[in-house]
């Protein structure tokens, strides 16, 4: 039977009672109102007598040391809504979409009900292991890649997420609560606290020699994407770079290639295709190899002679935000529009499968290119200008392990060092 409500003073600053209902019940003085100088009082309840006198002297004391953060009543769901509207205006077009998607697909489904002043750093660890564990709910497919229904209904299954995704989700999150932290709607960060899974290093597919010679030879009986891809494999270019370049930014004088936009694919309501910032927003000036700049004046001559036969229906491409109107792309189909990366990539997955490597992406020439550049004796420092990456540092993670080869002349180096000393 509960006891008779009993108050009584709490060092001066608040006051404890139980309630009828048997619960504990402290009153504490928080801070005054500015607007009318009256005090702030909060209620904190516990099932016991101690549980809230133990609360109380954390609030007591977070307000003697001008840490105290008012409990906020918005649920994480409701505060990434905010964040999303209000705090991402100087994100990429890509980026945000990436967020969003995010929070959507992995966030909200599994914390979007708690709130925030209950997210705690166990929490959101459970959250992290069960992506890992069980991911999310995902359409079963056939071998086909068609879904499955049974009785018109479609069939579901668990996919467990790589600790690489799970990072990733960690990342919007994480910034989605550091905002919070600054906006004193938390006091700290509960992902700051969490264990998170260990990255394998992905393993890298480049080219072997002769796969680079058939790839050639094949991508030269593509008369449609064969150039744009033997570009992409001798410079490293991104896909959406060499998409998006423009003949402004080549130039045969000098045998430079400035990079400086990607061409990027949005939804017809946000604009389609159009060109953005690259994806460290650093243009960087190639160099390429003669051999390239000599495929690029054949696709200039090409695409003159398509100009003509075209006619009237030639269309030069031009962005939509109106940026770069006056430009005309290098890579275009045989009416002057620009490449789809869905037909590129169908375009390289033909002649990959002819070279010998049908597992090969797009992005394994970039790959490609990096090892060959290293292999010939290029420093660590030029490949990652070259490829546009933020450090040395990245480069050298991504590429770091050395091929055999490279092995094998530095052996070779190594041996010759030691029979000069041998005979000085």
């Amino acid at each position: 039977m509960p006891r008779k409500s009993n108050t009584r003073a709490a060092s001066g600053a608040g006051t404890i009672r139980q309630r009828p209902d048997g619960r504990w019940e402290a009153r504490v003085t928080v801070g005054t109102d500015p607007g009318t100088g009256k005090p702030i009082r909060r209620s904190l309840y516990g099932n016991t007598q101690k549980e809230v006198l133990t609360a109380m002297r954390d609030v007591l004391k977070a307000v003697d040391d001008g840490l105290y953060i008012e409990p906020t009543r918005l649920t994480l769901a409701q505060w990434l809504d905010i964040w999303q509207s209000d705090y991402l205006l100087s994100q990429k077009y890509g980026t945000v979409k990436t967020y969003k998607a995010q929070i959507a697909t992995h966030i909200k489904p599994a914390l979007g009900a708690v709130k925030l002043s209950k997210l705690t750093p166990h929490l959101v660890q459970g959250f992290y292991n069960d992506l890992l564990a069980n991911g999310r709910t995902v359409p079963k497919r056939d071998k086909h890649g068609k879904i499955i229904k049974k009785k018109g209904v479609m069939v579901t299954e668990t996919a467990p997420l790589n600790a690489k995704t799970v990072r990733n989700v960690h990342g919007v999150l994480t910034k989605a609560l550091s905002q919070a932290v600054k906006l004193g709607y938390i006091a700290r960060n509960p992902c700051d606290m969490v264990d998170l899974p260990r990255v394998e290093k992905a393993h890298i597919m480049p080219l072997t020699d002769e796969q680079v010679k058939a790839y050639l030879s094949a991508a030269d009986s593509d008369n449609d994407y064969g150039d744009i891809l033997k570009v992409i494999l001798f410079t490293g270019l991104r896909e959406a770079e060499a998409t998006g370049l423009t003949w402004d930014c080549v130039d045969f004088k000098k045998g430079t290639v400035t990079v400086c936009k990607q061409l990027q694919k949005r939804p017809a309501e946000a604009g389609g295709f159009q060109f953005a910032a690259l994806k460290n927003d650093k243009t960087r000036i190639l160099r390429p190899a003669p051999f390239v700049m000599d495929m690029l004046r054949a696709v200039r001559s090409k695409q003159a002679q398509r100009r003509l036969q075209a006619g009237d229906l030639w269309q030069d491409w031009i962005d939509p935000a109106k940026q770069y109107a006056a430009c005309r792309l290098v890579f275009t189909n045989t009416l002057g529009d620009h490449l789809h990366p869905q037909r590129l990539y169908a375009h390289h997955k033909k002649i990959a499968a002819m070279a010998g490597a049908p597992d090969a992406r797009v992005h394994d020439l970039r790959h490609t290119f990096a090892v060959l550049s290293l292999q010939n004796g290029d420093d660590v420092k030029t490949v990652q200008e070259n490829l546009g990456h933020a450090t040395a540092a990245f480069t050298l993670d991504v590429y770091g392990h050395v091929s055999e080869r490279m092995k094998e002349d530095s052996a070779a180096r190594m041996q010759g060092y030691f029979e000069n000393l041998k005979k000085a």
